[in-house]
C-alpha cells in the first residue's frame, strides 16, 4: 500500500494557490456573470476565500442545474465560480497524490491520456484478441456512495484539514437521479439512508469518480490479469475465449457489489472483436477505419444551425463560435472524416448573406433589386453591386416570401442521412 500524504492544506489555502486556481478556472468563462463579478473584485474575493478555508467556515454554494436531453437525459450541475476556484486549488494538490495509484490503462481526466489514447489502446487489444467484454456502470455518478468514497480518500491522504475540505465538497453535492439498487446485507431503508451521488460538471467529481473505480482497475489487472481499458465508467476486457470473459463478468459483478455499483444491463455484453464497435464517440470498423456515429454528426449540424441563428441575431460572437466548432473538429480529426468535414463546411454556415433556417412561408424579409420578382427579394439579391453604384439594382423593399411551392429549400452538403461517411 502506498504511503499516506500529509501537510497538503498549506499548499491549497494560500492566496498564491487560490490566485493560480482562479486564473485556471476563468479560462473560457470571462463572459459569465459569476466569473466576471469575482474577477472584478479578485483580491477581495481571494482573501475572503483564504480566510474561510483557514478557519473552516467555507461551505459549498448552491448549484445551477441544467437538464440535458441530447444525446441522453443528464443532469449537469454548475457550482458557483468561487467554489470552482476552490475545486481547482484542491485538485492541483491532491490529483498528483491520486495519480500515483492509477494504472496505465485508466484514461479519463489525466494529463497525457484522454479519449484518443484510450481508443488507440482499445484498437490494439481488438487486433490481438477475438472477443471483448464491454461494460458500463448503471447511473455511475448518481450511484457513487459517499461513505465508501471518503474511506478511499483516507487510504491516500492523512492531512486532516484537506480531508475535511474534501468531505465538505462531497457532502455539498446536490440531489442526483434516484438509484435504488439493493445489495447483500441491505434492509428496505438502506438505499434511502446512505448518501450518494456526485454532481456531473465539477472538476472534483471527475477526479473522485476516477478514484472510486481505482480498486476495480487493480482487481482486473492484478487478480484477473486481463487486457483492460477504462474511461470513466466505460470499460472493456479482452480474451480469445468468450467463456473466460463470462467468468470475468460474474467476478466483476460481485466485486462491484462491494462498491455499491451495478453493471448496466443493456450496455454490458460480450461481442466478437471482428465486428464494428462504438467506443468513446467513434465507430471502430472491422477494417481498421474510424468513423463518427451518425448521431454525432446530426447533433453537430443542429449545433451549427443554432450557433448561426444566434450569430445572425447578434447573441453569439466569433470567439464562442470558433471555440465550439474547433472542439468538434479536433474530435472529428481523429477519425477518417476529411471529406465529411470538407462537405460540412463548404456551404458557408456563417456567410452574412445566407438566410436563417426555418420555413420561409409568410415571412417578411429585406430584399434588394427594385425590378426583380418578389421571390428574389428573399435572397436579398443585389447582383453583387456595391451600395455606391447608381443603377436600378440597388435599393430595398419589403416583400412577403413565396408560398411553399415557390420556396427555396436548402440542401445539406453532406448528403442524405445514412450516407454521410461513404466518401470520407
Amino acid at each position: 500500500m502506498s504511503r499516506k500524504h500529509d501537510h497538503l492544506f498549506g499548499r491549497i489555502a494560500t492566496f498564491a494557490a487560490l490566485h493560480q486556481a482562479a486564473k485556471t478556472a476563468i479560462k473560457g468563462k470571462r463572459s459569465k456573470p459569476g466569473a466576471a463579478a469575482f474577477i472584478a473584485n479578485l483580491e477581495k474575493e481571494l482573501l475572503r476565500l483564504e480566510r474561510q478555508l483557514c478557519n473552516g467556515s467555507w461551505h459549498p454554494g448552491s448549484y445551477t442545474v441544467i437538464e440535458i436531453q441530447d444525446p441522453k437525459p443528464r443532469r449537469v450541475s454548475a457550482a458557483p465560480f468561487r467554489d470552482r476556484v476552490v475545486h481547482h486549488a484542491l485538485c492541483s494538490v491532491v490529483a498528483p497524490v491520486f495519480e500515483h495509484s492509477f494504472i496505465s490503462d485508466s484514461y479519463a481526466n489525466r494529463k497525457g491520456y484522454g479519449t484518443h489514447r484510450a481508443v488507440a489502446r482499445y484498437e490494439q487489444y481488438r487486433d490481438r484478441y477475438r472477443h471483448v467484454l464491454r461494460a458500463d456502470i448503471y447511473r455511475y455518478f448518481p450511484a457513487i456512495d459517499h461513505e465508501i468514497l471518503k474511506a478511499d480518500f483516507r487510504r491516500h491522504i492523512a492531512c486532516a484539514p484537506t480531508l475535511a475540505l474534501m468531505d465538505a465538497i462531497v457532502d455539498g453535492s446536490n440531489a442526483q437521479e434516484p438509484v435504488n439498487s439493493i445489495f447483500p446485507g441491505d434492509d428496505l431503508f438502506t438505499p434511502q439512508s446512505r448518501k450518494r451521488g456526485l454532481p456531473i460538471g465539477n472538476l472534483t467529481s471527475q477526479w473522485f469518480a476516477n478514484l472510486y473505480l481505482n480498486p476495480l482497475d487493480h482487481f482486473v489487472k492484478v487478480v484477473l490479469r486481463a487486457p483492460y481499458v477504462r474511461y470513466v465508467d466505460d470499460f472493456a476486457l479482452f480474451h480469445d475465449d468468450p467463456a473466460v470473459l463470462a467468468q470475468w463478468w460474474e467476478r466483476i459483478k460481485i466485486f462491484l457489489c462491494g462498491r455499491r455499483l451495478v453493471l448496466h444491463p443493456l450496455k454490458t455484453f460480450i461481442a466478437a472483436t471482428a465486428t464494428d464497435a462504438t467506443f468513446l464517440g467513434y465507430v471502430l470498423r472491422e477494417n481498421g477505419a474510424r468513423r463518427l456515429p451518425e448521431e454525432n454528426v446530426r447533433r453537430f449540424r443542429n449545433r451549427l444551425r443554432g450557433l448561426r441563428n444566434r450569430w445572425q441575431c447578434g447573441t453569439a460572437g466569433e470567439d464562442e463560435i470558433k471555440q465550439r466548432v474547433s472542439s468538434w473538429i479536433a474530435h472529428a480529426a481523429h477519425a477518417d472524416t476529411w471529406r465529411l468535414r470538407r462537405a460540412l463546411f463548404r456551404d458557408g454556415w456563417f456567410d452574412p448573406s445566407r438566410e436563417p433556417d426555418g420555413s420561409p412561408v409568410g415571412r417578411v424579409l429585406r430584399g434588394g433589386s427594385w425590378n426583380n420578382k418578389p421571390q428574389n427579394a428573399r435572397a436579398a439579391n443585389r447582383n453583387r453591386n456595391e451600395p455606391a453604384n447608381r443603377n436600378n439594382n440597388n435599393g430595398f423593399r419589403l416583400a412577403s416570401t413565396p408560398t411553399t411551392a415557390g420556396a427555396v429549400v436548402f440542401k445539406d452538403a453532406t448528403g442524405a442521412r445514412g450516407g454521410i461517411h461513404e466518401s470520407s
